[in-house]
């Protein structure tokens, strides 16, 4: 039976830290509120509140040092331009959008797995913030407000932080679930309208359609699907028509999902977990997924400690987790976060998921990925990791790597048979020089 209501998730949420004024006021207002010196958390990807962040960095002289929490930023943000004076930036997730606070010597990194943030910024938490600031839509009828696009991984935040800052965003779709907030969730509530960041749709290649052929093949019907960003989910989205109540237990949903859902395969109906209905912690897409997922009753935004919860992934049957990867290793070992020694993503949710979808009942874990990089001068497929490169998945987790060569089965496989399994999808140019 499809959740009813936000109170689903509950038992996986902050405590709330008690009722708060609510107040709507101008921006100037909102921005005294954050004191100097504070720790300042934004939601990632589309439910960035650009217009705010605009208004506060014309106002920085305000303040001496202001640090900026993040996840993964579609594109740079204003306070960007002033990267290390006044502010600073840590995120758990670097995108090519932190550029300028590298560069300026302002910018840390937290290894951390999407499940982390349910917890990492609360008071009690890690890496407690001082001050958050979400964007969310209009209230409805029954006077609620929701965080729209983006969830997981700042409601505990929002429920627990010192301050709560809210930009009333008409461009934000009213999303169900656990983003339904009540006036009394916010200390300010400034209106500010702009549009959404968006994450285009990116363009597949022979390459990516042929891993999607491979990838589609190993998806069953009733297959409860997590997929990441970029051109071979999308394409593998576009191969999946054929397939029979598919369902969706994500860190994120994209525009490709859409297709699905129209076309009949996406139903959600053999989930064993909220049949019915489609589960993410983030919307990511263009301006059709925002007004697709408005007060969608198909869709629910769900807090990082369900999303991504261990618990909750090991009960969806048929978990079939689809991420990529930087380098797989001849033992199966998997680096998504690092070209040669430089940090370009973060763990994200794959650790979560493919440790998920292992664990649950008739689970699959693939890793999707083009056999080379730079332009075919570079093998994904390596020997080993270099000396000290991050390992975001260990090799005793592998199960499927894909690439558009075929699919290497690596899960219950010895060290040599793995080796001999990704040799045979790697790019014909490489193979003679994979040895263990």
């Amino acid at each position: 039976m499809p959740v009813a209501d936000p109170n689903a998730f509950e038992a996986y949420l902050a405590p709330w830290r008690g009722p708060r004024a609510g107040r709507t006021v101008d921006a100037a207002t909102a921005l005294a509120a954050i004191p100097d010196g504070a720790r300042l958390l934004i939601p990632p990807l589309c439910g960035t509140p650009l217009q705010f962040l605009a208004a506060l960095d014309d106002s920085r002289a305000r303040w001496r040092a202001l640090e900026i929490v993040a996840g993964p930023l579609l594109h740079p943000i204003a306070p960007l331009r002033h990267a290390g004076a006044p502010f600073r930036f840590t995120t758990v997730h670097p995108t090519p959008a932190y550029a300028a606070a590298a560069e300026a010597g302002a910018l840390r990194i937290i290894p951390a797995r999407y499940s982390d943030t349910a917890t990492l910024f609360r008071p009690d938490g890690r890496y407690p913030v001082d001050a958050v600031v979400v964007g969310v839509s209009p209230p409805g009828a029954a006077g609620r407000f929701s965080l729209g696009v983006s969830v997981g991984s700042v409601i505990d935040a929002v429920r627990s932080a010192p301050l709560v800052i809210a930009q009333v965003n008409p461009a934000m779709p009213y999303t169900l679930g656990a983003g339904e907030l009540e006036r009394e969730a916010f200390d300010f509530l400034v209106e500010m309208e702009g549009p959404l960041p968006e994450l285009r749709r990116a363009p597949a290649g022979p390459v990516e359609e042929a891993i999607a052929g491979h990838v589609a093949a190993i998806v069953r019907d009733g297959a409860t699907l997590q997929f990441g960003i970029g051109a071979v989910p999308e394409a593998i989205m576009g191969r999946l028509g054929q397939r029979r109540d598919l369902g969706v237990h994500s860190g994120m949903i994209s525009d490709g999902l859409i297709d699905l859902a129209e076309c009949g395969a996406l139903t959600n109906a053999r989930k064993s977990l909220q049949p019915g209905v489609m589960v993410t912690a983030e919307v990511a897409g263009t301006r059709r997924l925002f007004d697709w997922v408005h007060r969608n009753p198909g869709v629910r935004m769900a807090p990082a400690g369900y999303s991504h919860g261990a618990q909750v992934l090991a009960g969806c049957r048929r978990l079939t987790a689809i991420n990529s990867a930087v380098q797989v290793a001849l033992d199966g070992t998997v680096n998504a976060e690092e070209i040669d020694a430089r940090t370009v993503s973060g763990p994200g949710g794959q650790p979560d998921f493919v440790a998920g979808a292992l664990a649950a009942p008739e689970g699959t874990s693939i890793v999707a990925m083009p056999s080379t990089a730079a332009a075919g001068t570079v093998s994904r497929v390596v020997p080993r990791l270099a000396a000290g490169a991050v390992v975001t998945v260990a090799r005793s987790l592998a199960d499927r790597v894909v690439t558009e060569y075929g699919v290497a089965e690596l899960r219950g496989r010895t060290l040599e048979q793995r080796a001999a399994a990704l040799r045979a999808i790697a790019h014909p140019d490489f193979r003679t020089g994979l040895t263990r």
